[in-house]
């Protein structure tokens, strides 16, 4: 019998788009390059700096649908590619942005609802502004949204932030939480070490900061989710939980629970890519709140997509289906 597979973080963008520097008038953004007879594209800063190059899988639903069936994939949740997140744009203009991929993913969704599930974006340098985009999603038909895991400057436990929560949770929309723009980037270019080193930490970053605001205490129906397997916070956490018993004065300034105790809070998709570190993490946050995901369609990602936690013997049918669909369906909130 087969494994029913419903992977929780994969990506998408749409194949082209308009030149968001001539329509705004100012630079940063994303364009995309057609490579002659290859069906790849390059994403470019419109300074001209390459950033990525991305096979007809990055944006091609047909194409992504032939490496899910080639792989046993039953259903995929695509959402935004961080470097399009854009919240260092005028706020408007990534508010006009985020309507423009929002409709994008609501259309996979709609042409093919057995196979993809779509999680929308939002402006979130403006709290107002994401709030009204949020219940957009909402009224489209997604059951969620990606963010980054800090948003410019400020660490998920700002105070301005905290109508958003109150919105989300209302609204009963998920929010996945994505690393980027690590903290100390420029500090370590060589060996690809922002993505190795920064990334993992910027997870941790963005639990750690929303367990210490208070965040999970003031909105506990909120549904949130930490990409890469929690970073590294579930490998930290008794240092983390130490800190917190011996130096209160630093750490517990808002009266919050030991850090052990959020466990069960949120969820963290499964890629470790290491069946110790599965293994780990099970013990550290519980079955009930890790899902298998791939980060699809990209190198860092599974792209066995989850064949090493098919091997696993020594993990029961009703956990695999548990990692495999079961806490990704209740972290959606859909059937």
């Amino acid at each position: 019998m087969s494994q029913y597979k419903l992977d929780i973080h994969a990506h998408i963008m749409p194949g082209t788009w308009p030149s968001l520097k001539e329509k705004y008038g100012y630079g940063g953004f994303i364009q995309l390059v057609d490579e002659a007879d290859t069906g790849a594209k390059r994403m470019m800063r419109d300074d001209g700096v390459f950033f990525r190059r991305v096979e007809q899988n990055c944006y091609d639903p047909e194409a992504i649908l032939n490496d899910m069936d080639e792989n046993g994939v039953s259903k995929m949740v695509l959402c935004n590619i961080p470097v399009l997140f854009y919240y260092w744009a005028k706020p408007q203009h990534t508010l006009e942005w985020s309507q423009f991929l929002n409709d994008f993913f609501t259309q996979i969704q709609d042409d093919y609802p057995d196979r993809f599930v779509g999680l929308g974006t939002l402006p979130m340098q403006d709290v107002g502004l994401a709030i009204k985009e949020l219940e957009r999603c909402k009224a489209l038909g997604l059951p969620g949204v990606e963010i980054g895991s800090h948003i410019e400057k400020n660490n998920l436990d700002h105070p301005d932030y905290f109508p958003f929560w109150e919105a989300a949770q209302d609204l009963d929309m998920a929010i996945f939480i994505h690393p980027w723009e690590m903290m100390g980037q420029a500090d370590m270019q060589k060996y690809w070490l922002p993505w190795l080193v920064g990334m993992p930490a910027e997870t941790s970053r963005a639990i750690c900061s929303m367990m210490f605001g208070g965040v999970f205490d003031k909105f506990p129906n909120l549904r949130v989710m930490f990409a890469h397997g929690g970073g590294s916070f579930a490998h930290t956490l008794g240092r983390i939980s130490h800190g917190w018993h011996c130096r209160p004065d630093l750490v517990n300034i808002n009266d919050v629970a030991d850090p052990y105790d959020y466990r069960g809070k949120f969820w963290v998709d499964g890629i470790t890519h290491d069946k110790d570190a599965l293994r780990y993490l099970i013990s550290v946050m519980g079955e009930d709140r890790i899902s298998y995901g791939t980060d699809y369609p990209f190198p860092l990602g599974d792209l066995q997509h989850g064949r090493f936690i098919q091997e696993m013997d020594d993990l029961s049918q009703a956990t695999k289906d548990k990692l495999f669909f079961q806490n990704a369906l209740e972290f959606l909130g859909i059937n």
